[in-house]
């Protein structure tokens, strides 16, 4: 719950911001001379690149969300028994064993989208996020085809 509600705080500032800065370009458009109009139409390209990421990213956590719904009312979701350092982080050896795992599992069944969103977890818990996102974005894809 803490995670959704700093997300929406989080998404709530940018598309202030993105107003903010929109309404700074619409204003140099309306002044009317060559220059002030290039620089308002460049900075109304900001908060439109903003909006989309914004929305992307909105869309992946949802459907990952989705994933994660589906896999927990199945009995499917990985459980974490993953050893901890004092501080609370995961310690790296735990996630590496756990990540061996879940890599061979999707070797064994790489259509299946449940093993892909186990192997995020597993990429995740490991601090790869790029290859967590790489796999769970599998895992929506190969969800999507299979309804």
């Amino acid at each position: 719950m803490r995670a959704k509600l700093t997300y929406a705080v989080t998404a709530a500032v940018l598309v202030f911001y993105f107003v903010l800065v929109g309404s700074r370009g619409v204003m140099l458009i309306e002044t009317g001379t060559p220059v002030t109009v290039a620089f308002g139409l460049a900075v109304l390209v900001l908060p439109v690149i903003g909006l989309w990421f914004l929305w992307k990213n909105t869309e992946f956590v949802r459907r990952a969300n989705q994933l994660a719904a589906q896999l927990d009312a199945e009995g499917g979701l990985p459980v974490d028994d993953l050893k901890r350092m004092p501080s609370g982080r995961i310690d790296r050896d735990s996630a590496d064993e756990v990540f061996a795992r879940r890599k061979a599992e999707t070797e064994a069944a790489p259509d299946d989208w449940r093993s892909w969103f186990r192997l995020a977890v597993a990429y995740h818990d490991a601090r790869d996020t790029p290859r967590a996102r790489k796999a769970m974005q599998r895992a929506i894809t190969l969800h999507r085809s299979s309804r």
